[in-house]
């Protein structure tokens, strides 16, 4: 941790610690604290190897809450960004999902091209910086090049007429068109209407066809110099809450299109990752098991089990960070934490090994805590220490109120860790 110590901005330290103290992952910095997955982001880094070769791939993430799915999420966030990748991802609501009857499919829509990432622009916002940069590089036989590439695809006439605006308005330094192309290629037109006075096309992007200006976007980032397009969708646990029968099937129904697109060759460039809860994925009532083409597709065979997963399938489910694993995460948290608030870190390796000790012996930790929870935790041990020097971090583990906060109510197991007795976290 010593190189990491001396390389991590202070503005990057605060991001982590305050986001993960918070309990939402943070956007950047994320290498300083990836600990273990292994398995899980080579499997996802081969799919971005098959999108960059001019296929499509799409996965999904099925953990508990606070297992580190968002976690996993913003790692391959990181990684396909240095890359080359142009990612886009959003969180679906209430108010956002795949199908809706009032806008809440083209909400989502309008989510992930508001946080269009790149490597040199990764908080969001992008697509005005791909757009630029596309006709920096190109001269004007290119340009009309790649447009024409985009006239034969589904919705593709009236997307390369858009981008045809965009590249004029740049060249003759009319910002008003190019805003107005902006405002198309982000949906925000409200009818048909509008888009003809104002560019000329016929269509906007609506809740029915976004996903296929999606493919469109994968398609023109690589002609623009880029790898691809992936694609992150968290939360699918609110499609699985949609209380109306005929709407989750909806929702479903689109999620076997992406699926099936992404198998079959109907799209180029671009990975699909999207993440929920077990019960989102497996109740055969409501979640997508319920969906009979899907839960075919997507179900596991009979020799995958916890230890030796199928990480070629296309569930990919979260195993348990160890023990080890975490003590790891916990010094590495310990160091910025010290980055960030300027101190030299007194806490040892015996010290932290008996936090976690302390964390996975309450009752039930082995089936219920997470590594959100013992973030958490140690982050308040940490806050306190640093604000209390009188506090010390024996009494702090030893008093009435940490001993008191056990939640669970399930058997531990036990496993090694520095060599003490410490309990295995199940997540």
């Amino acid at each position: 941790m010593e190189n990491e110590r001396r390389v991590i901005p202070r503005r990057q330290a605060s991001s982590l610690i305050n986001s993960l103290k918070g309990g939402v992952v943070p956007r950047t910095g994320l290498p300083y604290i990836t600990v273990g997955r292994k398995p899980e982001i080579e499997a996802l880094l081969r799919d971005v190897d098959i999108a960059e070769d001019g296929g499509a791939s799409f996965r999904f993430i099925v953990g508990k809450y606070g297992s580190g799915k968002s976690f996993l999420l913003q790692t391959i966030r990181s990684h396909v960004m240095d890359r080359g990748f142009v990612v886009v991802d959003a969180d679906l609501t209430p108010e956002r999902r795949l199908q809706g009857t009032r806008g809440q499919g083209l909400s989502t829509y309008r989510e992930l091209l508001r946080n269009m990432s790149t490597k040199t622009r990764p908080e969001g916002g992008a697509l005005p910086l791909i757009l630029d940069r596309w006709i920096e590089a190109s001269n004007e036989a290119a340009a009309r090049l790649v447009i024409s590439d985009m006239n034969e695809l589904v919705h593709g006439f009236d997307f390369a007429k858009v981008l045809t605006a965009y590249y004029d308005g740049s060249v003759s330094g009319d910002d008003e068109k190019k805003n107005r192309a902006l405002k198309w290629l982000r949906g925000e037109y409200q009818g048909r209407a509008e888009a003809r006075l104002e560019l000329g096309v016929n269509a906007i992007v609506t809740d029915d066809d976004w996903y296929d200006y999606i493919k469109l976007f994968a398609l023109f980032m690589r002609r623009a110099g880029y790898r691809g397009l992936l694609v992150l969708i968290d939360e699918l646990v609110n499609i699985y809450k949609i209380p109306n029968a005929v709407a989750r099937q909806y929702n479903y129904e689109k999620i076997l299109t992406m699926y099936n697109d992404a198998l079959q060759g109907r799209a180029s460039y671009m990975g699909i990752i999207m993440s929920g809860t077990p019960q989102c994925v497996e109740d055969r009532r409501r979640g997508i098991y319920s969906y009979e083409a899907l839960r075919s597709r997507l179900q596991e065979g009979r020799f995958s089990r916890e230890g030796a997963r199928d990480m070629l399938a296309p569930v990919i489910r979260l195993e348990p960070l160890t023990a080890e694993e975490m003590l790891v995460l916990s010094g590495k948290l310990a160091e910025i934490h010290a980055v960030l608030h300027d101190y030299e870190v007194k806490l040892t390796d015996e010290e932290l090994a008996s936090f976690i000790k302390k964390e996975y012996e309450r009752i039930g930790a082995d089936i219920n805590i997470t590594p959100r929870e013992v973030i958490r935790d140690l982050i308040e041990l940490l806050d306190i220490l640093f604000q209390h020097p009188e506090e010390t971090f024996a009494g702090l583990l030893d008093s009435d109120e940490y001993m008191q906060n056990e939640p669970f109510s399930t058997d531990t197991v036990s496993c090694d860790v520095l060599g003490q007795n410490a309990v295995t976290v199940r997540i």
